[in-house]
């Protein structure tokens, strides 16, 4: 095989690896609902069986990276397939009864730590395959189709779904075992660097990253001004203090910290964070929101969550292209311009049918297509050599912790909303006050989305009133996300570098510490 060939087989085998993820993003939020009456899992929980994973991958990316770089890029992209894939087949074998909602919760916990293993790794092998003036098409390719698989969730679901929840983690089976037998096929060389593991700051930082979630997660039901909520948030806040104090002293840190100072790659990652407070959250609103609102099953949502990538995943292309010939801010500033429109156009039509939407999600969806593709690559290619999978850590950590904060936040916000709409809705129609809470917390958490009551009945002349509020709170989120993609445009006109940069030494390297390469 020429040395062409093979550099798409090892792209072709990354893109399989990391697959798995990209379709875990969508159809756990799909199928929600259906894991929820199985089970029986109380809407706290239900909310962690997705925020536990984004949590994970978040507190657990800069870790994944720096073990990358010093274990070697193809022997951790392997353990993060096989574990993943593990993981995957323990939550399929969730037991009914009282411990089933811990049981699922801690596995989906354990899906994202080895996420956090194995993507690291897959993006630094890719990095590493590519020249640096070919990069910005392979990795628009790897992240606008891994990307784009995202969409694969909702149409497996809706195939998937009628035969057994379980099937929607038994999918990645396959999957890993299709990676597997690429990456063994292509051998990618194994570039390593022999330094120690900052243990310390590891704990720091998913300690500090998992109570400030835990506070934003929680404050629907502890409160705002709880003590426990502003503990939480604090506490966090005070613990990544302390990590960013330890990585400043220590001589070899988890994540040099000192990267930030180079405006390009700062600007690259707050440009990311901005955006994936949208764009993974929208997966779980889009979808409670099509069943709540537009009364649709597991099988439609699918559908109606597609319609996203019809922009994004053309989008990403054309940002990959973009970055090429004039680097990532001219993609991100016109992305992130396009996306504010798209959500704020989005939010006005919520009451109306799909038929009047799908110009606007489109529009949404191409916005964070032409953003996120060009800025992670850019983020990257900013990296000193050696130091990909660390770097790419870095860059993931703030992608998936505003992923984190963004459903945390925003769906207090959501919970919050529906809650004050819906009980006065119905408590001004005359429902006792406990029965309407109950329902609004139902509505809100997306518990009660395909229990449709019966025609004629009281419940059934009160869901119209219910819709008409889920879709009123759903239109503050989409509205706030508007917000956030425009201040992204703030900070990709005035921040992000001009130009394509080039590629970097570390001199943190170069004083006769070991680089140790392996292609066998």
């Amino acid at each position: 095989m020429n040395g062409h060939g093979r550099r798409y087989l090892v792209l072709a085998g990354m893109i399989f690896a990391v697959a798995m993820m990209s379709v875990d993003q969508t159809i756990v939020a799909i199928a929600l609902p259906t894991i929820q009456r199985g089970l029986s899992l109380t809407a706290t929980g239900s909310q962690w069986v997705i925020n536990g994973y984004l949590l994970a991958l978040a507190a657990l990316f800069a870790l994944g990276g720096k073990l990358s770089d010093v274990v070697g890029h193809r022997r951790m992209a392997v353990i993060g397939t096989i574990g993943f894939a593990g993981a995957s087949v323990l939550c399929a074998a969730t037991p009914a009864g009282s411990g089933a909602e811990a049981w699922l919760v801690a596995f989906r916990v354990l899906q994202g730590a080895f996420g956090a293993l194995l993507f690291p790794a897959a993006l630094a092998i890719v990095v590493n395959s590519f020249a640096p003036q070919e990069r910005g098409r392979a990795l628009a390719l790897f992240f606008g189709i891994t990307g784009g698989l995202t969409s694969v969730g909702p149409i497996a679901g809706s195939f998937l779904l009628p035969w057994t929840w379980r099937a929607i983690f038994l999918i990645n089976v396959p999957v890993a075992l299709v990676a597997l037998a690429l990456t063994a096929w292509a051998r990618p060389a194994d570039e390593r660097r022999a330094v120690p593991i900052d243990v310390r700051g590891a704990i720091l930082v998913s300690a500090g990253m998992g109570l400030s979630v835990l506070g934003f997660q929680q404050a629907s039901l502890w409160g705002w001004g709880s003590a426990a909520t502003i503990g939480c948030i604090l506490g966090g806040v005070a613990l990544i203090a302390a990590f960013v104090a330890v990585e400043l002293r220590v001589p070899s840190p988890l994540i040099d910290v000192r990267i930030f100072e180079r405006r390009g790659f700062a600007a690259d990652d707050a440009v990311l964070f901005l955006v994936c407070v949208c764009f993974v959250p929208l997966f779980f609103f889009a979808s409670v929101y099509a069943q709540v609102v537009l009364g649709d099953d597991a099988s439609k949502t699918g559908l109606y969550i597609l319609v996203i990538f019809l922009g994004f995943a053309g989008a990403s292309q054309i940002g990959g292209r973009i970055l090429d010939r004039r680097g990532a801010r001219p993609a991100a500033v016109a992305g992130s311009a396009l996306g504010a429109v798209g959500f704020y156009l989005w939010a006005n039509h919520l009451h109306e049918g799909l038929g009047s939407q799908w110009i606007w999600i489109v529009l949404a969806g191409a916005g964070i297509g032409l953003v996120l593709t060009p800025v992670s690559t850019d983020a990257v290619n900013r990296a000193p050599r050696g130091s990909y999978g660390e770097v790419t850590g870095v860059t993931q950590t703030v992608r998936y912790f505003a992923a984190s904060l963004g459903l945390a936040v925003l769906g207090t916000v959501l919970i919050d909303e529906t809650r004050s709409n819906v009980l006065h809705s119905l408590t001004s129609r005359g429902v006792p006050d406990a029965v309407a809470a109950r329902v609004a917390t139902a509505i809100s958490s997306g518990t009660g989305a395909e229990s449709r009551p019966a025609p004629g009945t009281n419940a059934y002349r009160l869901l119209g009133t219910v819709q008409h509020d889920f879709a009123d709170s759903t239109r503050v989120v989409y509205l706030a996300m508007a917000a956030v993609m425009a201040f992204c445009f703030v900070v990709a006109l005035r921040r992000m570098e001009k130009g394509v940069p080039a590629e970097v030494s570390d001199r943190r390297y170069e004083s006769g510490e070991p680089v140790v390469v392996s292609v066998d």
